[in-house]
């Protein structure tokens, strides 16, 4: 299988072959299986102190039985465990402590602290990025992702020759020429939240963009684009399947040097 390199100026200029990963079976299943254990691999394990809510004097319940010292019989309160905070005589001024319902109280069920893990398959995993990577080269899949209708003028995946002088403004121009009209959808767009998620950390949305795949020895920094290693692509970059994405000439050589199945 063959794809077009192209300069920075969108001009073709040579044909390369591709990676065997760009042929490989599009497994959609193991993709989303190891999409949802990569998730819980990334949590991080949160809980309370184990004794929270728990530090007081209040130990067992007030008792309701008649003579007996610390009682409360004929007082109309609850048995809830209380603190003593000061007393007169047999009179007792008393403040409820450790259980939910109380001021400075344990909660009533809190997160544990207990990481669920889940086990991803070493083959099912390099299934899983071998279709992520064969989606990119799938104008299906790219169709399927955006909700924007599409229309590539040339065959994926989108290779361009690395030039050590690259700029955001190239990539802009390039995929203009490339994919015209389209190309809106290629950059990062961050914009205010509608409704009360303001409220509540996340005040802000953004769509994924352009993901550029480049070699380990290239350097390339740019804004409003994701930029990638080929050494680093994890299946979280490429999930939904069908993410647009641009390759470097040497970003696709490590592709086909690893240990691909």
């Amino acid at each position: 299988m063959k794809a077009a390199v192209f300069d920075i100026k969108g001009n073709k200029n040579k044909e390369i072959d591709l990676p065997e990963l760009f042929n490989s079976r599009i497994r959609e299943d193991i993709v989303q299986k190891c999409y949802e254990a990569s998730k819980f691999i990334g949590i991080h394990p949160y809980a309370p102190y184990k004794e929270a809510g728990k530090r007081h004097s209040a130990s067992g319940t007030i008792s309701h039985r008649r003579h007996e010292w610390k009682g409360h019989y004929g007082r109309g309160i609850s048995r809830i465990p209380r603190k003593t905070m000061y007393r007169r005589g047999t009179q007792f001024f008393w403040v409820g402590a450790e259980v939910s319902s109380t001021r400075g109280g344990r909660r009533a069920h809190p997160p544990k602290l207990n990481k669920r893990f889940r086990k991803i398959n070493k083959k099912e995993e390099k299934i899983a990025i071998n279709s992520a990577i064969g989606a990119t080269a799938n104008e299906h899949y790219l169709k399927q992702r955006y909700s924007t209708p599409i229309k590539i003028n040339h065959k994926l995946p989108i290779i361009i020759e690395f030039q050590n002088n690259i700029k955001t403004k190239d990539i802009i121009n390039l995929l203009k020429s490339l994919l015209g009209e389209f190309s809106n959808i290629a950059l990062k767009k961050k914009s205010v939240r509608a409704g009360k998620g303001k409220l509540r950390g996340r005040k802000y949305k953004s769509n994924a963009g352009l993901l550029l795949v480049k070699s380990s020895s290239e350097n390339i920094k740019m804004k409003g684009i994701d930029i990638k290693s080929a050494n680093e692509i994890k299946i979280s970059d490429l999930y939904p399947l069908g993410r647009l994405a641009i390759y470097t000439e040497k970003a696709l050589e490590e592709l086909g040097g690893k240990k691909w199945l």
